[in-house]
């Protein structure tokens, strides 16, 4: 484990304040859940918690299967990290941290069909150009994460982002289960 060199005080009722520079690298936000785990030497354990990371395994068959099929890469992500990705590109995204634009994307929770040759940043410090769509899986109301296909070669189609668009809904129902 890596050493902060922070110290805090538990409260009266037990709460103790996560230091703002330790949330700002992780990414934390108000209101986001954190897992708390003891590990085998009784230390307590914060992960933050997302139900996406639950899937990993689903979400890489699920990339590799329908890879298969489409003919571009496919990328499943959380709000933090790549969970799962198809072809040539896999090792290129799998487990990086998202970049910071598409964080802000995926916040806002948009749906994006790029047709025409544009630059993109899916992880952070990568810079690619290309044409890709997006759509956000939300679940019960809260963003969790999203859905891209990015070109690989031809131009994507509309029902390319259709395709993606079935899929987050696909998740979406799947996790709100």
């Amino acid at each position: 484990m890596k050493r902060t060199g922070v110290v805090r005080r538990i409260d009266e009722l037990g709460r103790i304040v996560i230091p703002k520079e330790i949330r700002k690298t992780l990414r934390m936000k108000e209101g986001e859940s954190l897992e708390i785990f003891l590990d085998h030497e009784e230390d307590i354990v914060l992960k933050k918690y997302s139900s996406m990371h639950s899937l990993s395994d689903f979400a890489q068959k699920f990339a590799d299967s329908m890879g298969r099929y489409i003919k571009h890469t496919i990328v499943i992500t959380d709000t933090d990290k790549v969970l799962a990705s198809s072809g040539e590109r896999k090792k290129k995204y799998l487990n990086k941290n998202i970049s910071e634009a598409l964080l802000k994307s995926i916040q806002r929770r948009e749906e994006i069909l790029e047709t025409y040759e544009k630059e993109f940043e899916i992880v952070e410090e990568n810079k690619e150009e290309g044409t890709y769509a997006m759509s956000t899986i939300i679940v019960n109301g809260d963003v969790i994460g999203s859905i891209l296909l990015i070109s690989d070669g031809e131009d994507l189609k509309e029902s390319d982002f259709q395709f993606i668009k079935i899929a987050s809904s696909f998740f979406e129902k799947y996790l709100e289960e």
